[in-house]
């Protein structure tokens, strides 16, 4: 099996072109794990599709499926086009989330930024959750997937090992959920760190930043309309949000190798 790792801020897949095989949770876990495998958050499979120009599937390094992830989905449009798969600048890809619309990029014949519709996004009210004896206030946020962010006066101190766990696995979110801890730095920038539902810790989460944006808006902490940068520790994406909820992000996205692997 040949596959390409590809990352998006740090937040980094094995790429593999073709049908998803049955054991793709097992080889997910075998092939992510970083000191016996290749090393990443999990593999992302791009198939035909019958309703857009690419299918896209995410799995994490627990094997478990995504529904979306904005920094997976740039790659993947870097991949098909950098790959001779399209010569299209304007690409739809299925995801269980729906499909998305991508722009993409180029210089010198190579895709390096691309820019997603990453649909609408949906903001709740704040949550008051008890998590061993101590009160953690979030905002449920919908972006495709299910995010719930916490605003944080220092960034650097937050527990994230160790109260992001316990957050993604409480009983308000049956289904697991990702959990940002986000500090504003300002009316059009916020820093993020992200512990993401079935991968733990990782460098950047599309989908985190637009959720962190949403939540940010419905505290007037930033605004509509407006491009706000936020500072991920692999990197910067910028998320505009429409008045309508709409999301777009726009961020690098890059190849790191290629390799092959015999099927578990």
């Amino acid at each position: 099996m040949h596959f390409t790792k590809m990352h998006g801020l740090g937040n980094d897949y094995l790429y593999v072109y073709g049908e998803v095989p049955e054991n793709v949770a097992e080889l997910s876990v075998q092939l992510s794990d970083r000191h016996f495998g290749a090393g990443s958050d999990g593999m992302i499979y791009i198939c035909p599709s019958s309703v857009a120009d690419f299918k896209m599937r995410i799995f994490n390094a627990d094997g478990s499926e995504a529904k979306m992830c904005g920094n997976g989905i740039r790659c993947v449009g870097k991949y098909v086009y950098d790959k001779g798969y399209t010569n299209k600048l304007h690409l739809r890809i299925e995801t269980l989330s729906g499909i998305r619309t991508l722009n993409l990029q180029v210089t010198d014949g190579k895709v390096d930024n691309v820019t997603v519709d990453m649909g609408k996004a949906a903001v709740q009210e704040d949550m008051r959750l008890l998590v061993d004896g101590a009160e953690a206030v979030c905002t449920p946020v919908t972006v495709g997937n299910p995010h719930a962010v916490l605003f944080v006066n220092d960034i650097d101190k937050v527990p994230l090992t160790t109260l992001g766990p316990k957050l993604e696995r409480h009983t308000a979110f049956p289904d697991g959920v990702n959990v940002e801890f986000v500090q504003v730095l300002g009316n059009n920038a916020l820093r993020m760190r992200v512990w993401e539902r079935g991968s733990g810790v990782t460098m950047a989460c599309g989908t985190g930043a637009c959720a962190s944006v949403m939540a940010a808006i419905s505290k007037n902490y930033c605004c509509y309309d407006a491009p706000v940068a936020v500072h991920l520790d692999g990197g910067t994406l910028v998320i505009r949000i429409a008045s309508d909820n709409t999301v777009t992000m726009t961020g690098p996205a890059e190849i790191v190798y290629e390799g092959e692997t015999k099927l578990c």
